[in-house]
């Protein structure tokens, strides 16, 4: 899975997801990309799982750019435990994604193995989301 190797503090608060994405929003390496419709916290196993997904359709050829980390702590209490007593230890990572933030680029493979692969990396995470071309790809060839 995907995580920090260190971090200044160790757990972090929720905060907001207002706005769309500033950074991130437009294809920079490959030339097919998943792009996410809706603000929402991704896991770091999510994350794993999709990248899985797109690798095994694409049979290892091409490249695969994974454009989100896991860089935030999410915490959780123990179950069966009573309200108070500060806040539950570190469980699992996630990434913070806004809506228009590209999740995975791919290059080197064909328009439609692209598509299918990234509509079943798509169909492991929990938002919505939409198949981008680069503006200036050639469809000839």
């Amino acid at each position: 899975m995907l995580q920090p190797k260190k971090t200044k503090h160790r757990k972090q608060q929720k905060g907001r997801m207002k706005g769309n994405a500033q950074r991130g929003a437009t294809i920079a390496f490959g030339s097919f990309a998943l792009k996410a419709l809706e603000p929402q916290w991704i896991t770091d196993r999510q994350i794993e799982a999709s990248r899985v997904a797109l690798t095994r359709h694409m049979k290892r050829e091409g490249n695969v750019w994974i454009r989100i980390f896991p860089d935030k702590p999410v915490t959780r209490k123990p179950a069966e435990v009573r309200m108070g007593k500060g806040k539950g230890g570190p469980d699992h990572w996630a990434a913070v994604v806004k809506p228009g933030r590209i999740l995975f680029e791919i290059d080197g493979v064909t328009l439609q193995i692209a598509r299918e692969a990234l509509q079943l990396a798509a169909s492991k995470l929990p938002i919505r989301t939409k198949f981008v071309i680069r503006h200036d790809y050639d469809y000839e060839g």
